[in-house]
């Protein structure tokens, strides 16, 4: 294998891919990247961490002798980011266990190859489900629910976020929701043309986070493939492809309540800025904040036994309640990740206290969340 290729091109297809390979790996090949020259003039780069594949197919490459091979993820990437910009890179491998060698301009080495035979391969297997969706609409699914998602690896199977579909109000929608049991994140958009009869999944945490970046850098429709225990997302010249974790999500619903009649509707930026004020007196990692409420009237409060009390008021002019007064506490980051997702205006249905409460954008339904009160 031969080819040479411009510094940029090569370095951001290496920035799609390794960073999926893991730092730490007890299986080598998982180390490296795999390299396939075309004679047709396209490389296509791959990385896996036999979760995750990234796929990236790079064309207008100058192939000399096509082939593939295999190389260090991360050494490859720190070379190529570190070499001059314009810079043309030329990779060499003439076959067996000899070493690659990188050329560019005064600039050589070599690095050790692993055996492409050795190099797994996780996009085999039919995805029979197959619909496509506006990248920013996607953006926005992810934004809206990853935050939820739960880091708790015993509860594997609330790792990831659950990507079904689903009823509302008499018609089908694409749902996703993700839960930590102390906080959920629900958000829908119109159901894509044939996405009706797919399976409800449950898409990693990783995954989520490496899709979002790709996502990131293009405002066409990305393609979506998926079986019951694969997903694969097509976003222009790259694939990533997913296993699905392997387990039931809770019947999220039964928590979402459904006759919280005590409603605040607080102005955004004033709301989360008081938030971020109180919350700053405790360095508790959960940061109780108390939200009094009286007719438009808010009192927001934070203590600290070593430090003290902070409190903030807002009234009418950003704040409209009318209902019985209520005093309930919620972690301040737990008031944040939702804040930094809705639009100008936030509103909370309460029921009391103790009871789970409703959070939604006041100008849009599409998204909404429940946050479970904790003591204060």
């Amino acid at each position: 294998m031969k080819f040479s290729v411009e510094r940029a091109i090569l370095l951001k297809a290496l920035g799609h891919t390794q960073s999926v390979v893991e730092r730490r790996n007890t299986i080598p090949i998982l180390s490296n990247i795999l390299l396939d020259a075309t004679k047709e003039g396209v490389l296509r780069l791959t990385a896996t961490d036999m979760e995750i594949a990234v796929v990236e197919e790079v064309p207008g490459v100058q192939v000399a002798r096509p082939g593939r091979t295999t190389a260090p993820a991360a050494t490859l990437y720190e070379i190529v980011r570190k070499l001059p910009d314009g810079a043309v890179i030329e990779l060499d491998h003439t076959g067996g266990d000899a070493p690659l060698k990188l050329r560019a301009g005064k600039f050589n080495t070599t690095l050790q190859v692993l055996p492409v035979e050795d190099f797994p391969s996780m996009t085999e297997g039919a995805l029979p489900h197959a619909f496509k969706l506006e990248a920013a609409k996607l953006r926005g699914m992810i934004d809206r629910t990853r935050f939820a998602i739960s880091t708790e690896e015993t509860r594997y199977y609330l790792n990831g976020i659950y990507l079904h579909v689903a009823e509302s109000e008499g018609r089908k929608v694409l749902r996703a929701a993700a839960t930590d049991g102390h906080r959920l994140a629900r958000v829908e958009e119109e159901l894509p043309e044939g996405a009706g009869a797919m399976p409800g999944v449950i898409i990693p945490r990783k995954t989520v986070n490496e899709l979002r970046k790709l996502a990131e850098e293009t405002r066409d429709e990305i393609e979506i493939r998926l079986s019951d225990t694969k997903i694969s997302f097509r976003i222009g010249p790259v694939t990533l492809t997913s296993k699905l974790i392997d387990g039931t999500f809770p019947d999220y619903e039964r928590v979402i309540p459904r006759g919280n009649d005590k409603v605040l509707e607080v102005a955004k930026q004033p709301f989360a800025e008081a938030v971020g004020r109180v919350a700053s007196i405790s360095s508790e990692r959960s940061r109780p904040v108390k939200l009094s409420l009286d007719r438009n009237h808010l009192l927001l409060t934070a203590s600290s036994a070593e430090t003290g009390q902070a409190q903030e008021e807002l009234d009418e002019d950003v704040v409209s309640y009318a209902a019985a007064p209520i005093e309930i506490g919620f972690q301040a980051r737990y008031l944040a990740d939702i804040t930094d997702q809705v639009g100008d205006m936030l509103r909370f249905r309460f029921s009391d206290g103790s009871a789970p409460t409703v959070v939604q954008d006041a100008g849009d339904d599409a998204a909404l969340y429940v946050l479970m009160p904790m003591r204060v």
